[in-house]
């Protein structure tokens, strides 16, 4: 069966950096494109990150371009997330999702499997 599992979050202080890791199993992770998304309490869903399936592309939130890099390693089948010059506003669950197409489509409907989520608290 698939499986998202992420870890690497925890409490960082402003302007230090985390890198989340997503490992995948139960399907071809090579073939499917990859998001990170996040939410904050009281807030919704926000796509923070995502990669095409051959990692040729990438979208990025306005709020963490030049800051956050998402990569992937079709051969350890793991997903990637290195957050530099973390901010409070970062604060939040972050999921990985398996999308349904091997480009990007930022739309919740076209995920099929999610990851638990892993905690990133930015506080000083």
């Amino acid at each position: 069966q698939v499986q998202l599992v992420e870890s690497g979050g925890g409490l960082a202080q402003p302007g230090e950096s985390l890198r989340l890791s997503c490992a995948a199993s139960g399907f071809t992770f090579s073939s499917y494109a990859m998001s990170w998304a996040r939410q904050a309490p009281g807030k919704g869903l926000e796509w923070v990150a995502a990669v095409y399936a051959d990692g040729s592309d990438t979208y990025y939130v306005d709020s963490v371009k030049g800051r956050f890099t998402i990569s992937r390693d079709n051969a350890k089948n793991t997903l990637y997330l290195q957050m530099n010059n973390l901010k409070s506003e970062d604060t939040a669950l972050y999921y990985c999702a398996k999308g349904k197409h091997p480009i990007i489509v930022l739309n919740k409907s076209e995920y099929d499997y999610w990851g638990q989520g892993t905690q990133v608290t930015v506080s000083s």
